[in-house]
């Protein structure tokens, strides 16, 4: 980033912040340089700071960081601010009972997708995906829906922050936008050819969501182990089950469909 409003050091400090994931017992300052690309004595002034903020603690071992309160205190306030994540989750939530899925949200994170939410089915063995996993934008459901719902100055940006990870190049872009583009205006929903996946244990479906807080779409996937969703399922069951959740989210946030030109077609 050239622009002179652009503070390196505090995006480097977001960097470190980001590298954690969940379910892992913390990470030293050789693995949060191995994630992030930083020099390790950047990354040791980096999460001193951070520790010394409350944004990182060292409380149990002393020798891994891991996220601290301030960082609680910060994800509270963000779930209370952006209030359709609270209405979508009995949504969510019954949606993956009645579908035997994992039922994720998802946000763009620079060049890839993030999980920031998970709803497990009661009782059925699903994905073992965590909040924090970061599937690409080029071979992921949730990556192709995004792509098919942005309008043309949010696709070619998003296109440019990727910078071509896992093969998505600007031509490579504008297929995956087309197809599904016309996925969203034919049935509402956007699944990837599984032949191209990029986690050949994994099948999802996808829709987008355009809330009103924030400036581009989120993605809600339903997701499980192939034998346990075929395509079939997807395009019959799941995908329509997921697309009319997403329909009721917008009707209880009192929100109209996004329109066909802001789905990319």
């Amino acid at each position: 980033m050239e622009d002179r409003r652009f503070a390196t050091t505090l995006a480097r400090g977001l960097s470190v912040l980001r590298a954690f994931r969940a379910g892992e017992d913390g990470l030293g300052n050789a693995e949060i340089a191995e994630r992030t690309g930083l020099p390790k004595s950047t990354v040791s002034r980096l999460t001193f700071t951070l520790q010394s903020l409350g944004y990182l603690t060292h409380a149990r071992r002393h020798d891994l960081y891991r996220p601290g309160p301030a960082l609680l205190v910060l994800g509270n306030l963000a779930a209370a601010s952006i209030g359709f994540v609270e209405m979508a989750g009995p949504l969510m939530q019954r949606l993956a009972d009645e579908t035997g899925t994992m039922s994720m949200l998802l946000v763009r994170d620079g060049g890839r997708m993030l999980i920031v939410r998970t709803w497990r089915p009661n009782g059925i063995a699903s994905l073992w995906l965590e909040v924090g996993a970061r599937p690409p934008l080029n071979g992921s459901s949730s990556g192709h829906a995004l792509l098919g719902a942005l309008g043309a100055d949010g696709f070619d940006a998003v296109v440019a922050d990727a910078g071509g990870e896992r093969g998505l190049t600007p031509e490579r872009a504008a297929a995956v936008r087309r197809d599904a583009g016309d996925q969203l205006l034919t049935r509402g929903f956007v699944i990837a050819d599984p032949a191209e996946y990029f986690a050949p244990n994994i099948h999802a479906v996808a829709c987008p969501y355009h809330p009103r807080e924030l400036g581009e779409p989120v993605v809600f996937t339903c997701g499980a182990l192939p034998e346990m969703l075929p395509v079939d399922a997807m395009e019959t069951r799941v995908g329509p089950a997921l697309r009319d959740a997403v329909r009721e989210l917008e009707r209880m946030m009192g929100q109209a469909p996004a329109p066909v030109a802001a789905r990319g077609v």
